[in-house]
């Protein structure tokens, strides 16, 4: 049985977009890492008792943890960046990688090295630096970070430890359960001599944070730091939230199964509280990007797979982020007053992380034979919100409301970022702070007690109604001569990246821009969904 399990690891490389050469090569180097292929044979063909198939290969293939390599957004930044400051290429593809080829980068880096991008692209399967390159975020790295410094500073921005004293055949791979001599035989010998060991840390959001917290660098004209960007700070807004006690990061975006189910088809005893390796988010456009141009981006995911898990992203976002409610309505001194009310169900700040992302209010009123009355926040096909100055002007940005009476202004729950002119940028390398930041806030988060890196910035940090657990906002809508009964409707968007985001790499003129700025606009009408709506009569 065991034979014929090894046997099968050279299907499930080419299954996983790897070659026999590339699964049989023997570097002479140490390998700290191994690619996904080795794990798949054991890890893949799951069903709990009710029949649901939660294969961990197959469930990770389709996240953007596993595709973070191939993400071609991502490559038209990071070529953006080094086009902008040329003078620190090496440093930018380094730090690039931290997150998007971070295995490739510790191994660079215990040689070392500094780790490169491009030089890994398209990848080359026969070389073990490509092969690790093209595996994103995958076993071999969550499964081996040590639990040494979680928790604190220095584990952040990629700081997370690995052990790389240890020999062929003493390396330890952490999981959440204790594992009997059988399966760690199996394992041993399948994955090349890993020891499967017992780690709680894997379960606790100290882990993520290690690389889901981003502070970035902003760099000068002769390449020196000129200040620095709290990019992404998901963790520390759960940490400053009632979430802290309550749920961890992996409770909600891997979140366990309810039966015992085996965690391994070989061997495999029923497991309490099994973690779904879906590594669900918020990223449902890139998914269907990386499922129509699989051919271009060399992803090992069929167009239906990554089809299905945009939309059981889009369901997951409309289900557990936030929730719009119209508070009150009423037909007043000829105007339409109405309070709408939106919940922060997440437990961080919604949107959160990555700053191309954005939310929004699209409110329309019609009168009594279905006529536009009001509409603000309407959607263009390119993904352009009318009204939105952001999206008109790439130096102007709309600002936060509390109330909006005019079809030109919207609410959007976003993150601006300025340089050090004060110049609103989509740069990460040329942003020293956020101008506006009123991305909703999780639940017994509190203004006046954050941290600058977490802050609300601009009007909303004065607004009362904008606190921990989400935002109230009053529409104030002339009626004219429009008779009613009225038809309130507010619709709640949500778009992973932004047209400005999208349209600001125009202008460089490299392969990866130009390629991504196809992409998007291709799929630009499907770059936004509705993930929260409710209606009124007045």
């Amino acid at each position: 049985m065991l034979r014929k399990l090894l046997g099968s690891l050279a299907t499930f490389a080419v299954v996983f977009g790897l070659s026999n050469t590339a699964l049989h090569s023997a570097d002479k180097k140490v390998q700290h890492f191994q690619t996904s292929d080795r794990c798949m044979a054991c890890h893949n063909s799951l069903v709990t008792p009710k029949g649901e198939d939660v294969s961990i290969g197959l469930s990770w293939r389709i996240s953007m943890m596993a595709n973070a390599g191939r993400d071609p957004y991502w490559m038209a930044g990071v070529r953006r960046e080094i086009t902008e400051h040329p003078e620190s290429q090496k440093a930018i593809e380094d730090e690039c990688t931290i997150c998007h080829m971070p295995m490739m980068r510790y191994q660079a880096h215990t040689e070392g090295r500094m780790a490169e991008v491009f030089s890994h692209l398209p990848a080359d399967m026969s070389k073990a630096d490509d092969r690790l390159a093209a595996d994103g975020v995958s076993c071999s790295l969550c499964h081996q970070i040590t639990p040494d410094k979680l928790g604190t500073r220095e584990s952040l921005v990629g700081g997370f430890v690995i052990d790389t004293s240890k020999p062929k055949g003493q390396k330890v791979v952490y999981g959440p359960y204790k594992i009997d001599e059988g399966h760690q035989t199996v394992m041993r010998t399948s994955s090349g001599g890993w020891k499967p060991t017992e780690g709680e840390h894997v379960r606790k959001s100290e882990l993520c944070a290690t690389c889901h917290t981003l502070i970035t660098k902003a760099l000068g004209p002769d390449g020196k730091e000129i200040g620095s960007l709290p990019e992404q700070m998901p963790y520390q807004e759960w940490f400053h939230s009632d979430y802290k006690e309550t749920k961890s990061c992996q409770s909600c975006h891997m979140p366990a199964v309810e039966e015992k189910t085996a965690v391994t088809r070989v061997l495999g005893g029923a497991r309490e509280g099994m973690s779904r390796h879906t590594f669900i988010g918020g990223n449902f456009f890139m998914q269907r990007v990386l499922g129509k141009y699989r051919i271009q981006l060399n992803v090992p995911a069929m167009p239906n797979e990554m089809e299905n898990a945009a939309d059981r992203t889009i369901k997951h976002l409309q289900s557990e982020t936030a929730k719009v409610s119209i508070v009150s309505s009423e037909v007043r001194a000829g105007r339409l007053e109405t309070e709408i009310a939106i919940e922060n169900l997440s437990g961080h700040k919604f949107p959160t992380a990555y700053p191309s992302r954005r939310s929004w209010l699209h409110v329309t009123v019609k009168d009594r034979n279905g006529g536009v009355v009001f509409e603000s926040g309407a959607i263009q096909p390119s993904g352009l919100i009318v009204g939105n100055d952001n999206d008109a002007d790439p130096l102007k940005y709309e600002p936060h409301y509390t109330q909006i009476t005019t079809p030109d202004q919207v609410q959007i729950y976003e993150g601006i970022m300025v340089d050090s002119a004060g110049k609103p940028t989509t740069g990460l390398l040329n942003a020293i702070r956020y101008e506006k930041d009123n991305r909703m806030l999780p639940k017994g988060f509190n203004k006046a007690t954050a941290d600058d890196e977490i802050a609300v910035k601009g009007s909303a940090a004065q607004d009362p109604n904008f606190q921990g657990g989400g935002d109230r906002i009053n529409y104030s809508v002339a009626l004219g001569s429009a008779q009613g009964p009225f038809q309130m409707e507010a619709e709640l968007y949500f778009q992973p990246i932004s047209f400005r985001w999208a349209e600001n790499l125009k202008k460089y003129d490299s392969f990866e821009p130009k390629r991504f700025v196809g992409y998007y606009e291709s799929m630009s009408s499907g770059s936004a969904a509705v993930i929260g709506k409710v209606t009124a009569t007045r």
